[in-house]
């Protein structure tokens, strides 16, 4: 039987650290070495991390990234290992490194570069015209990065028809949302079953800025059954055996392969032989052992909520220490979006790492008071109140004079939000802790938020999760031990920043809320188009008003974690100034 032992080393590099990416690189091709394994892949772009941006524009971060991605050669005996890196010549290009017992063989360019929702690539860098496929001890694989993968007809199925490739290894940074990993692997099936070919995705793990990447490296056989699957948010070194003859004995008993190949007329694509650069052994210098592999269990199913909260989990804890803090504060208010942004937090960071500051104002209920006791005993977290009743009183005696002859209003409202905002920032100074805001994507939308007051902070947990969401959630961590008191999540939600003040004062029920926005901000449909849909018009062109006036609000908001198809931010890219309405 003709086998290849394929390790996917699925790592969580950071942006810029080129020697700590180089330091996770060689640790996983030790551990793969250990276990046999003869190919080794690494995601896209994991020695520079991803995505750099415009450290792209600076040439001594590219040279720096191509030193090191040639220097990693000499650790790759016996082995071929594909790096993610960049490469240049006239241009710069998002490429795969093939480094082959001992030595740098070559690369192979990304093709098709994405240009939507987060991603630039068009900014940066050139677009490969042509693909390549490499033999290894008579194993033909080919390379191809990311976006490449997801075209039918695309780079894959010119390796398999016009390269004779076997195997196709697949570069990834694949950004998270809800959802992503089923759909991911749906394509990757069907690439694997549409050519015949054994696919091996390996995808970058670990959160960037907003930006969360879950894993989930796949290896599938000519069938497109998962032969092997990495973990979600975590590390993971995946190890497969994979059997060559079957894809051999699936094309023999297949034709469309061979109809392809003889209405193809192009020229047969370059073969690079890795063969003729081993300094011994056939096709990998030193013969590695190969160890009997422990048995890899099953990824089980995974819901809609756990898979989020891990999401935002995995983006809280990189932010945070990627960033180098060694501890986050936020404001306690009792309500339901500080309770699960604490829970959050204490669950990636852990309790002694994150502080929480009751500021109680004349109109804070005593349950919200207790609730917020409570919560932060049950999570163990470390617990303040810093009561803002006389700081309020000395606002409005300096501003009497300003305001005279004019009722209270929303203004009055909204210092106590930037009282709470600037307590926060001052520990925040004084201690060198990172500010976490609190609100959620309902709010976010419509500009239910204060700026520089409950906005004010350096990261935005819930940034990309609806009101409803945050229930969900809440109550899927409960289930998990019970930490956020029954009140939190019964009564109804209120900024209480009046007397008797709920949020439903100025915001339809928020499944209502939710549902509307959803069709507006993430499918980008019109009013008319949301009114058909059963919703009253009036509101919806009220809902679709609030959420236009709000972009100024927006740009001004720290960064939270994308979690859905379509997020604020580098997702979402519209002026403020803009008089276009429907």
């Amino acid at each position: 039987m003709r086998t290849l032992r394929i390790g996917l080393a699925q790592i969580n590099p950071t942006v810029g650290d080129l020697d700590g990416n180089i330091a996770r690189i060689l640790k996983e091709i030790e551990r793969a070495r250990a276990l046999g394994v003869e190919l080794l892949a690494f995601p896209e772009m994991c020695v520079p991390g991803y995505p750099p941006e415009d450290l792209l524009l600076k040439p001594a971060f590219i040279q720096g990234c191509i030193d090191r991605t040639r220097d990693l050669a000499v650790h790759t005996r016996g082995m071929t290992v594909v790096v993610g890196t960049i490469e240049r010549d006239l241009d710069l290009y998002n490429s795969a490194a093939i480094l082959h017992d001992g030595r740098w063989v070559g690369n192979a360019r990304k093709r098709y570069l994405p240009n939507y929702g987060v991603f630039d690539e068009n900014r940066y860098f050139m677009p490969e015209r042509k693909s390549v496929v490499f033999s290894r001890a008579g194993t033909v694989f080919g390379v191809n990065v990311c976006e490449d993968i997801w075209l039918a007809g695309g780079p894959s199925e010119e390796q398999v028809v016009r390269g004779g490739a076997e195997v196709i290894v697949n570069l990834s940074a694949s950004p998270y949302h809800a959802g992503k990993a089923d759909e991911r692997r749906r394509m990757i099936s069907t690439r694997a079953a549409d050519n015949l070919a054994i696919v091996c995705y390996v995808n970058l793990v670990g959160g960037q800025d907003e930006i969360v990447f879950d894993g989930s490296s796949l290896v599938l056989d000519q069938d497109g059954n998962v032969v092997a699957e990495g973990a979600a948010f975590e590390e993971d070194l995946v190890v497969a055996d994979v059997d060559l003859d079957e894809v051999f004995n699936a094309r023999l008993h297949d034709p469309r392969l061979r109809k392809e190949r003889v209405l193809d007329d192009s020229d047969p694509m370059p073969r690079i032989h890795l063969d003729q650069f081993a300094e011994s052994g056939s096709g990998g210098g030193v013969a590695l052992a190969r160890p009997a592999l422990a048995p890899r269990a099953a990824r089980g199913e995974t819901d809609d909520k756990a898979e989020i909260y891990a999401a935002l989990v995995l983006g809280v804890r990189d932010y945070v220490r990627k960033n180098g803090f060694e501890a986050v504060v936020l404001g306690l208010s009792g309500g339901i979006d500080s309770a699960l942004t604490a829970c959050i937090a204490v669950d990636a960071l852990g309790t002694e790492h994150v502080v929480g500051i009751a500021m109680p104002s004349p109109y804070t209920s005593a349950a919200s008071q207790a609730d917020a006791e409570a919560l932060a005993h049950t999570l163990g977290m470390r617990f303040q109140t810093l009561a803002i009743r006389d700081v309020m009183s000395a606002y409005e005696h300096v501003l009497a004079s300003s305001f005279a002859g004019r009722e209270r209003d929303t203004t009055e409202e909204n210092l106590q939000a930037r009282i709470r905002g600037n307590a926060l920032m001052a520990l925040s100074n004084k201690f060198g802790w990172l500010v976490l805001t609190t609100g959620n994507k309902s709010e976010t939308s419509v500009g239910y938020s204060t700026l520089y007051g409950d906005m004010a902070g350096g990261f935005a947990v819930l940034k990309d999760v609806y009101k409803t969401q945050v229930y969900a959630l809440a109550r899927w961590r409960n289930a998990r031990g019970a930490v956020i008191p029954e009140n939190t999540l019964t009564r109804a939600p209120s900024a209480e920043l009046r007397p008797g003040q709920t949020d439903q004062d100025s915001l339809p029920p928020y499944e209502t809320l939710d549902a509307i926005l959803r069709e507006y901000v993430e499918e980008d449909r019109s009013i008319a188009e949301i009114a058909r849909m059963g919703h009253d018009e009036a509101l919806v062109r009220r809902v679709a008003g609030m959420v236009d006036v709000a972009e100024y609000k927006r740009r001004q908001s720290p960064p939270g974690i994308k979690i859905t198809p379509r997020a604020f931010g580098k997702d979402r890219r519209l002026p403020i100034t803009n008089r276009w309405r429907g």
